[in-house]
């Protein structure tokens, strides 16, 4: 159903806004506790350390690179399951791949962090919806700061830097920061696909919750680097 945006009230935009982030928040949480329990049931079950010493790591890895890549460049051709599918699936392998690198550090600080991560999230998501100040200047600053940190990791593989490697996790956490706020806000714009079918609407959705997901993944992870505490 097609509308002339120019003509809708204000409460009926802030509806929409509301409708649309709301099916987007659902299937983030959806694919967060996904993750989660595929987490916890890889690392119950012991089989964590079967995954690291096969070797395993790197191609599930490449796996979940491959599926964020498919989801993000294809979505538009593709049907609102298959997209659904793959999100969830994305979700579960990294599941698989976080039992890995949780197992290194105590189920406390796990705890902990999660909820300093959860916390920080909903302020900084929060703070991306009401503002009124246009957070669009800051998207090529933080993608910039991205690119920085995957060119220091990569680096780091081979230097071994405890301070680089700290560095990078406090840019890490400002980055990632930033992205969740730019992000809640961009996606409260994408509310006019609430009104170009159900379709559209419910990819939208997949592709705002995959955005957020690696949001609160990306700074979970670096506030553990900072903050857990290691077996």
């Amino acid at each position: 159903m097609n509308r002339n945006i120019s003509t809708m009230s204000q409460d009926a935009i802030a509806q929409a806004q509301t409708e649309f982030l709301s099916k987007v928040y659902a299937w983030m949480f959806g694919g967060l506790l996904l993750t989660a329990a595929t987490a916890w049931y890889v690392f119950d079950y012991g089989k964590y350390t079967a995954i690291y010493t096969s070797g395993l790591m790197f191609p599930l890895i490449i796996g979940e690179l491959i599926l964020v890549f498919v989801l993000s460049a294809r979505i538009q051709k593709m049907s609102k399951t298959t997209a659904a599918a793959l999100f969830l699936g994305y979700s579960l392998l990294n599941g698989v791949t976080l039992s890995v690198i949780l197992a290194a550090y105590t189920l406390e600080s796990i705890q902990e962090v999660f909820f300093i991560t959860a916390a920080m999230f909903a302020a900084l998501s929060a703070y991306g919806y009401f503002t009124k100040k246009s957070l669009s200047g800051i998207g090529n600053f933080l993608f910039m700061g991205l690119i920085g940190i995957i060119i220091a990791g990569f680096v780091n593989i081979f230097m071994a830097s405890s301070t680089l490697s700290f560095a990078i996790s406090v840019i890490g956490v400002i980055v990632f920061a930033g992205l969740t706020a730019y992000d809640t806000q961009r996606l409260k714009e994408m509310y006019v696909l609430m009104y170009e079918g159900e379709e559209t609407a419910a990819k939208g959705a997949i592709i705002g919750a995959l955005q957020l997901y690696l949001d609160f993944i990306n700074l979970f992870l670096f506030l553990l680097r900072l903050f857990g505490n290691r077996d």
